[in-house]
């Protein structure tokens, strides 16, 4: 596969540890957003250094919106799905029901609306 090729290139920055999982979550925000601490208490396990990278690339490929309220102190940043990283979500939910036709190694999801998952 050519380095330039649109899925390769694309793959590259989807697949790396914690994305598809940081869009989901901002997804089950209200109006598609959330805070930055909201994402990190709803990912256990990520470190801040890691979501702010992953946030940092998601919104330079255009999948996310960042809104820094400098108003008051401490700053507060959140972080708003685009109508393209709305469709990536179209893109999760048809992987998730992938996973359960084929019941890859995975616990059968009582929850089909990913917008409600708690898991």
């Amino acid at each position: 596969m050519q380095e330039g090729c649109t899925v390769n290139q694309t793959v590259k920055y989807l697949t790396k540890k914690w994305t598809l999982l940081i869009i989901l979550e901002l997804f089950k925000g209200k109006d598609h957003t959330r805070r930055f601490g909201e994402l990190k208490d709803s990912l256990p396990g990520i470190t801040s250094k890691i979501l702010s990278a992953r946030l940092k690339e998601l919104e330079e490929e255009g999948l996310v919106k960042r809104h820094v309220e400098t108003g008051n102190f401490p700053v507060k940043s959140e972080y708003t799905l685009t109508e393209s990283g709305l469709e990536i979500v179209d893109i999760i939910k048809g992987m998730k029901r992938w996973a359960l036709k084929w019941k890859i190694d995975n616990i059968a999801c009582s929850n089909q609306a990913c917008e409600k998952c708690v898991l």
